[in-house]
């Protein structure tokens, strides 16, 4: 087993794991931003079996750079993680990305490392986290931000109210980022079904961390809003839109 850091040099080679295919727009749009953001300090990290075959990956930033509506400065912040074969699952490999994780930020002089988790779609459980010593320090809607520190004071890291920003966003809105490379798709999808159903749908790229810890959402770089109401807060096919569109037009 070996982990790789993926980087400039080698990201057409390991690729960026939730998205292999190298001439797919999504791939394109993901490797740009991650090139943004490595000075940053964010890292992709692969774990690899013996047979040099990727089963793992976890993507991690410095807090105050998080694309996640988050106040947790000195903290690296866990983005996401995925097994990607059941198979592969409860072998402890995801443990072994997490250690990973707190040993970078241990060598930056770090105050520990936190994420967000959920029951819901997209996004980590936090039964693999609670097994790595990871408790929860505040909670909003389906989202919890759990969190590991290395010495036990200071002020916890805590969410910011996404809420707060809904009633911004009338009319239909779909809000994005290119920090997950399977947005580019469900964009270009729902906006040609907008169009086709006559619908004016608003949208907004998110370019930078301080504009996705303002997002309308608790995932920070995917919303869907409409007049002000958040109808999803992660990626979604065409299909699922397609049903949104004809429940809420239904209810005029």
């Amino acid at each position: 087993m070996k982990i790789v850091d993926v980087n400039l040099e080698n990201i057409l080679t390991e690729t960026l794991f939730c998205v292999k295919d190298i001439k797919s727009p999504g791939f394109k749009s993901k490797s740009d931003w991650f090139q943004k953001r490595l000075k940053e300090g964010l890292r992709i990290k692969i774990l690899k079996n013996e047979k040099d075959k990727s089963i793992a990956f976890i993507e991690y930033t410095p807090a105050e750079f998080a694309w996640r509506p988050i106040n947790a400065d000195g903290y690296m912040f866990i983005h996401c993680m995925f097994t990607y074969s059941k198979g592969d699952r409860d072998k402890g490999y995801g443990n072994m990305l997490i250690t990973a994780c707190e040993e970078d930020a241990k060598s930056r002089k770090m105050k520990g490392v936190c994420v967000m988790t959920s029951n819901g779609t997209w996004i980590t459980d936090k039964r693999l986290f609670e097994k790595n010593g990871y408790e929860i320090t505040d909670q909003k809607g389906r989202f919890e931000l759990m969190v590991k520190p290395f010495k036990k004071n200071g002020v916890p890291p805590e969410l910011i109210d996404w809420t707060m920003e809904q009633k911004k966003y009338q009319g239909w809105n779909l809000v994005y980022s290119d920090q997950c490379p399977w947005h580019e798709k469900s964009v270009f999808a729902l906006y040609e079904t907008a169009l086709d159903s006559g619908i004016d749908l608003k949208i907004k790229k998110l370019t930078t961390p301080k504009q996705a810890k303002k997002s309308p959402s608790g995932f920070g770089t995917f919303a869907l809003l409409r007049d002000g109401r958040l109808l999803e807060d992660h990626y979604i096919s065409q299909t699922r839109f397609k049903n949104i569109l004809q429940k809420e037009l239904s209810s005029n």
